[in-house]
């Protein structure tokens, strides 16, 4: 098998792991704001993500010759190391529950914010754990201040919640100043449509709708948002996306110590002579059960279906081609970030790994590029914004420097 030996080859991953790790949520998020059902989008992602865990331990789990104390992932199939698979099947579960929350939180709270609070608990939860675990590999005096860094940078993304909440209740106050609207009595509610050009031509977030819209972040542009998308929020407590997102931040915090504990034993578990497992095994099983728990999840929501989302059928998700290529491509980017994750570390401790949650300096970026987030929000909001992405720069590098090497 391949093993990264380097504290540079254990960065290189865990930079990919990052841009991997940031870049699919977006891509999830997009798709929900398309309009396509989050139970369709989670069943395409499931399928590659597995695919993706596969293709990792057929090919650098099988590389070289197998030894009795690294075995092969093949050779380590047939072994009696089953304590040290049910951690790895546990931290599956972990993540499949927080990725499956987190789809239902991007529409409540937004992209950048769920990311940040999610991504700053596993830090702080998960990596404190992780620590302890790798027998203190990291340094502690860089690690904790980076832990720090993440906790005022969850203080800075709350605060910029906030107030783009209150900018945008500005906007909806004053929706007459940015575009013309018209009230349609729908029998038993009155609701408000904009009326827009439509010149037939075609967007990214739009998909197959006019890209001649309402300018972003002006009220239309919320307003016609809420009309395509499949999740409906207004009228809703933000509360709700903020308690999904603390659920799937403490969910995300067990995965990582969970496959530390499955590929290096520190509690002992394994027989006397059995081998740990290899972190492409850990891996594999680890997706096995994410992908198992997602398919009963996400089949279960089809038919009864959470927060009002329309029913659905197993038909209905077979025939819907619109979106699943890039729900495919989502599920791919997630499964090698996250087995690029535990190869860097495997060598650097999973503690400096946990670096790669500074992902929402990626997410942020997407979502302010395709989703146009914070697009004529207030001064006091682009503060906060660049306050909390340099605070995340600041997090990440310094969690890297602490990275120790396991012998």
């Amino acid at each position: 098998m391949y093993l990264v030996e380097s504290k540079g080859g254990a960065i290189v991953c865990m930079l990919f792991s990052l841009f991997f790790l940031g870049t699919w949520p977006a891509i999830m998020n997009l798709l929900e704001r398309r309009g396509r059902l989050p139970q369709h989008t989670y069943l395409d992602y499931s399928i590659t993500n597995l695919l993706a865990a596969v293709i990792i331990a057929f090919s650098f789990g099988e590389i070289g010759k197998s030894t009795p104390e690294s075995p092969n992932f093949l050779t380590q199939l047939s072994q009696d190391n089953w304590p040290s698979v049910m951690f790895a099947m546990a931290g599956g579960v972990a993540l499949s529950i927080g990725n499956l929350s987190t789809q239902y939180a991007w529409a409540f709270v937004g992209l950048s914010v769920v990311e940040v609070i999610s991504s700053s608990l596993i830090v702080v939860i998960g990596t404190i754990m992780n620590y302890f675990l790798d027998n203190k590999i990291n340094r502690a005096e860089i690690l904790f201040p980076g832990v720090g860094c993440f906790l005022i940078a969850v203080c800075l993304g709350s605060a910029v919640h906030s107030s783009n909440s209150a900018d945008n209740k500005a906007k909806l106050k004053n929706l007459s100043n940015d575009c013309q609207l018209k009230t349609v009595d729908t029998g038993s509610s009155t609701t408000k449509e904009e009326e827009f050009p439509n010149n037939g031509a075609k967007d990214l977030e739009n998909g197959n709708a006019p890209s001649e819209k309402a300018k972003a972040g002006t009220a239309a542009f919320l307003i016609e948002l809420e009309n395509r998308r499949s999740i409906k929020v207004f009228g809703k407590s933000t509360l709700i996306g903020l308690a999904i997102t603390f659920f799937a931040g403490f969910s995300f915090s067990l995965f990582s110590p969970a496959i530390n504990l499955a590929t290096n034993d520190q509690w002992h578990t394994l027989k006397k002579g059995v081998p740990k497992l290899i972190v492409y095994t850990a891996f594999f099983w680890f997706s096995v059960s994410c992908f198992v728990l997602a398919i009963i999840l996400n089949v279960t929501f089809l038919y009864r279906p959470v927060l009002n989302l329309p029913k659905s059928t197993l038909k209905a998700y077979v025939n819907d081609w619109n979106g699943r290529g890039w729900a495919f491509l989502a599920g791919l980017l997630c499964g090698f970030g996250n087995g690029l994750q535990f190869m860097g570390g495997q060598a650097a401790g999973y503690a400096a790994a946990d670096a790669v949650q500074a992902l929402p300096l990626v997410s942020t970026f997407w979502g302010i590029v395709i989703f146009k987030e914070y697009r004529k929000s207030s001064r006091r909001t682009y503060i906060l914004l660049t306050s909390m992405l340099s605070m995340f720069i600041v997090a990440v590098g310094v969690l890297m420097a602490s990275s120790g090497h396991r012998k």
